[in-house]
C-alpha cells in the first residue's frame, strides 16, 4: 500500500545543489541494474525517503523541495557510517553493525543491502516490509531515532544527519566525483571478510545488482519494537514541546534531561539522543551556537564521544528540525 500511495521521490544529476527531478521511486533499481537511463557515469543522487502526490504536486509546481512539511515513507531505511580518513575502521563498525541486525534483530544477510559510499564510508540499507510502519509527517524523525538506537546497540556511530525529510542519498553505483569511485553494492555476508583495499578496488567500476526479493525476511517484532519506542518518544519530546510553549506565563524552561546532560552526561546506548536532545532544547530557547557547544561539549566527550561526534550531534540538535 505504501509503495504504491508513496511512489514519488526526487533525483539529482550532478552535485547536490542542483536541480531536484521529480521520479518514481522505482528509479532506485534503475541504479541498481546500471541501466542506461541512470547515468551511472555522473555523480546522482535520490531522495532517501519516499512521498505521495502532495509532495509531487509541490516539486511541479514550484520546482523545489523546500518547505515541504507533509508525509514521507520509504521501503529502505539507511544507517550512514562514515569515518575521515579511516576506511578500515568504518569497515570495522559496518561489520559490527550487520552482526548486530543479523543477530540480535534476526534479519538475514539476503535482507540486507550494505554499499560502499565511493568515498570515506558505507550505507547499510534495511527494508521497512519488516516491520510495516504507517507514512507520517515525523516519519523521518522517527526513522532517525530508531537508527540511532539500533546504531548504539551495536556501539557503531552513524551519521544522524541524514535523516531530513527531503535528505539527498547517493544514488547506487554512480560516480563519486573527488574520488572518481563508485558506490558499489557488497553482499553483506562478503563485506564480513573482504579487506578495506579489496573494496576500494571493487569500487572502480559499477556493478548490477538484484535488489533483495520482497520476502527475503519475515515479520521482525524485535524491529517493530524499536520502531515503537523511537514513535512514543518522538511523540514525548514533541508533547512536552508544546506544554512548555504554553506555560501561563509564555515561559520556557530548559528540559530536566537537558539540565542532567550538561551535568552528568549520559551513558553509552543513550548518549547520542540525549545529546542531540539537549541541543535541541537549547534551540528552543535561540541559543547560540558558540554557548551551545560550551554548555555540551564537556559533558558529552566524558560520555565518552569523539569530538567529531559530538561536534556533529550538536549541529544536527541546532539545526535538525523537530527533536
Amino acid at each position: 500500500m505504501s509503495n504504491e500511495t508513496y511512489r514519488y521521490g526526487f533525483r539529482i544529476l550532478g552535485p547536490c545543489s542542483g536541480e531536484r527531478r521529480l521520479v518514481d521511486a522505482a528509479a532506485f533499481g534503475g541504479y541498481a541494474q546500471c541501466d542506461p537511463r541512470a547515468e551511472i557515469h555522473r555523480e546522482a543522487y535520490l531522495s532517501a525517503f519516499q512521498f505521495g502526490g502532495e509532495f509531487a504536486e509541490q516539486l511541479r509546481r514550484t520546482g523545489t523541495t523546500k518547505g515541504y512539511s507533509g508525509t514521507c515513507w520509504t521501503a529502505w531505511l539507511w544507517f550512514d557510517i562514515d569515518r575521515d580518513s579511516d576506511l578500515p575502521r568504518a569497515l570495522d563498525d559496518t561489520r559490527r553493525l550487520v552482526v548486530r541486525l543479523t543477530g540480535h534483530y534476526g534479519m538475514t544477510p539476503e535482507s540486507l543491502l550494505v554499499f560502499f559510499s565511493g568515498a570515506k564510508g558505507f550505507h547499510v540499507g534495511i527494508p521497512s516490509a519488516l516491520w510495516t510502519p504507517e507514512p507520517g509527517t515525523d516519519f523521518h524523525t522517527v526513522a532517525r531515532r530508531m537508527c540511532e538506537a539500533i546504531a548504539d546497540s551495536a556501539g557503531v556511530v552513524i551519521d544522524s544527519a541524514v535523516y531530513d525529510r527531503v535528505r539527498a542519498f547517493r544514488a547506487p553505483n554512480s560516480l563519486h566525483p573527488r574520488t572518481g569511485l563508485h558506490k558499489r553494492h557488497i553482499d553483506a555476508d562478503a563485506v564480513l571478510a573482504l579487506s578495506a583495499s579489496a573494496v576500494l578496488d571493487m569500487a572502480r567500476l559499477p556493478e548490477p545488482f538484484e535488489m533483495p526479493a520482497p520476502d527475503a525476511g519475515t515479520f521482525s517484532f524485535a524491529l517493530a519494537g524499536e520502531w515503537e519506542a523511537a514513535r512514543n518518544q518522538v511523540s514525548a519530546n514533541s508533547e512536552r514541546t508544546k506544554q512548555r510553549r504554553n506555560t501561563p506565563d509564555g515561559a520556557q524552561r530548559l528540559n530536566r534531561a537537558t539540565l542532567e546532560f550538561i551535568r552528568d552526561g549520559a551513558a553509552n546506548g543513550e548518549r547520542h539522543i540525549r545529546l542531540y536532545s539537549a541541543a535541541a532544547n537549547l534551540r528552543e530557547f535561540n541559543c547560540p551556537v558558540a554557548l551551545a557547544h560550551a554548555l555540551l561539549t564537556e559533558s558529552a566527550l566524558d560520555s565518552g564521544m569523539t569530538p567529531t561526534e559530538v561536534r556533529r550531534q550538536i549541529e544536527c540538535g541546532l539545526n535538525g528540525g523537530a527533536a
